[in-house]
């Protein structure tokens, strides 16, 4: 028997409901905001892939040569194609505000909670230098949140500005700056003690690197972090933008109605390369072990290294196989309504033609609706209803056509109701 690569799933129509819920929520309050659907192509060219994009994520970037010869990439991530799109089409009127819904690839070692095929969901905002568009792409995050019922949040928040000021203090030179920062990025998948051992093969010895590590993991309230390293960081222009930043974020997402949630964390990296300015991750308050479920930054340059004039941008995306996983932990889905609303069944085979009509005019209406299509008696007709969990059954006989009415069973309950066949729809509705 044929099962799919490794690494990837089927899902069946229970996971898909639930799945397309969530896509439905986190559509509807992207569009709220304001931003406008975009899509692209699943692969791209592997020379814009591979750029930016760091040694670690180009190992996991499904690469191919097609029957032409070229080489290409399944995409890692959303943004990059994005900036692809904004470099080449200038035409664009900015602020450019985009979602998109899709599949990604990453060859990686699958787990329980990752797989190399899954569906992320991204918003983000080109054009506007202010990080108010960086408080307001986190604004959208947390606002899906709380369509999907998740009470409390952690958000996760650092300037890349910050973090390399720190890490250059110790003597790394600029060329191996990211490489620090992959390191630093390990901190919890690897621990201090494997991070710096990483940090060491850099060229920083012992005491730079448990330096380094005290300083980026300082806690305490938002105000008195910033403000430490500030102090830290007096003579270093970027570094300081980056305190400025996070301090303007912080003053927004008080305007926004989430600043409450805000940790202020000078060791948060987030893997990629092409971050230059915030960078923030989003948890669910009570599920904070289980890793972030949606995270972005700023990112000003990847559109001009693609060959599009400097542009600054700013986003953020959600993995939703993770948020799915969550939903189902919590509970989250029981009071959703998934799936089929209506059988419709014809108790006899005179009643087909007019059970096709009444369905019809159910789906008209906004219903899903089935139909009996293989002529089962009654009794199985109610069983299949019961096994795919549809709640109404709209039941036609002979009877019910002569008195020109329907019955309605409602098949939690057990309770049945015979309307008259105009009043069909106005009872559902009731």
């Amino acid at each position: 028997m044929y099962q799919p690569p490794r690494g990837t799933r089927d899902f069946l129509p229970d996971d898909m409901y639930k799945r397309n819920w969530v896509l439905e929520q986190i559509r509807d309050v992207y569009e709220a905001y304001g931003f406008e659907p975009l899509g692209t192509p699943a692969f791209e060219s592997w020379e814009l892939l591979k750029q930016k994009s760091g040694e670690d994520v180009i190992n996991q970037i499904y690469y191919f040569r097609d029957k032409a010869d070229r080489e290409l990439g399944l995409r890692f991530d959303l943004s990059t194609s994005l900036a692809r799109v904004v470099a080449t089409h200038r035409e664009l009127q900015m602020p450019f505000m985009w979602y998109a819904i899709g599949t990604v690839w990453r060859y990686e070692n699958p787990t329980e909670k990752r797989f190399r095929e899954f569906w992320q969901a991204d918003a983000d905002t080109v054009g506007v230098v202010d990080v108010i568009a960086d408080a307001e792409v986190l604004s959208a995050a947390v606002d899906c949140l709380r369509r999907m019922g998740f009470e409390g949040f952690v958000i996760k928040l650092n300037d890349r500005r910050i973090l390399e000021e720190f890490i250059l203090k110790t003597g790394v030179s600029k060329d191996r700056i990211l490489e620090a920062i992959r390191a630093v990025d390990k901190l919890l998948k690897i621990g201090r003690d494997g991070v710096i051992d990483e940090l060491r093969r850099l060229s920083i010895d012992l005491d730079e690197s448990a330096k380094l590590l005290d300083a980026l993991s300082i806690t305490g309230d938002p105000e008195t972090i910033i403000t430490n390293a500030e102090k830290r960081l007096n003579g270093s222009e970027l570094g300081l933008k980056g305190c400025k930043a996070l301090r303007d974020m912080i003053t927004y997402a008080k305007s926004f109605g989430y600043a409450e949630y805000i940790l202020v964390e000078l060791n948060l990296a987030r893997g990629l390369d092409y971050y230059t300015g915030p960078v923030f991750e989003v948890s669910a308050k009570g599920f904070e072990d289980y890793g972030s479920i949606a995270g972005g930054g700023r990112y000003d340059e990847i559109i001009n290294i693609f060959g599009g004039q400097s542009t600054p941008a700013t986003g953020i995306s959600f993995g939703i196989e993770r948020l799915v996983t969550l939903l189902e932990k919590k509970g989250g889905f029981e009071a959703v309504a998934l799936g089929l609303d209506i059988l419709v069944a014809p108790v006899s085979e005179g009643a087909r033609s007019e059970a096709i009509k009444v369905a019809q005019e159910l789906r008209s209406s906004g219903y899903s609706t089935l139909i009996d299509l293989m002529g089962r008696r009654f009794s199985k007709q109610l069983e299949y209803a019961d096994k795919k969990h549809i709640r109404i059954v709209v039941i036609l006989g002979d009877k019910e056509i002569a008195e020109e009415s329907v019955t309605i069973k409602d098949m939690e309950t057990g309770e049945q109701t015979k309307v008259k066949r105009v009043d069909l729809l106005s009872c559902l509705r009731s």
